[in-house]
């Protein structure tokens, strides 16, 4: 297991950049991949990137060209890199180990 921990969140401006960090532990870090879903009020949650073992990655739609998620093994954490904020992308961050999920940080995108 990883037990994901998120920090990060917060509010900030249209147009304004954030990032996220997912910190792991326990010796399983390495070999899960990692996902960053978001679940704004009233809506689903949806993926919004992912990250394999071997440093691959994939995007929800809405968020490619802004978003990049990384890694770092050594250090068991994971990020999630935020440009071009817009007021669609409030919402709580869920970093996802496999089926374990942490405990949420909120992202308020506002003027």
């Amino acid at each position: 297991q990883v037990h994901p921990v998120e920090s990060g969140g917060g509010l900030v401006q249209p147009g304004g950049s954030l990032t996220l960090s997912c910190a792991g532990s326990g010796p399983d870090f390495s070999i899960t991949p990692m996902s960053w879903y978001r679940q704004a009020p009233g809506k689903q949650r949806d993926m919004v990137a992912y990250i394999t073992t071997n440093f691959a990655t994939n995007y929800a739609d809405s968020v490619k060209g802004r978003f990049t998620i990384s890694r770092d093994n050594a250090k068991k954490t994971v990020y999630l890199q935020m440009n071009n904020l817009q007021p669609e992308d409030t919402a709580v961050y869920y970093c996802v180990a496999l089926s374990e999920w942490g405990q949420g940080t909120q992202v308020t995108v506002s003027s």
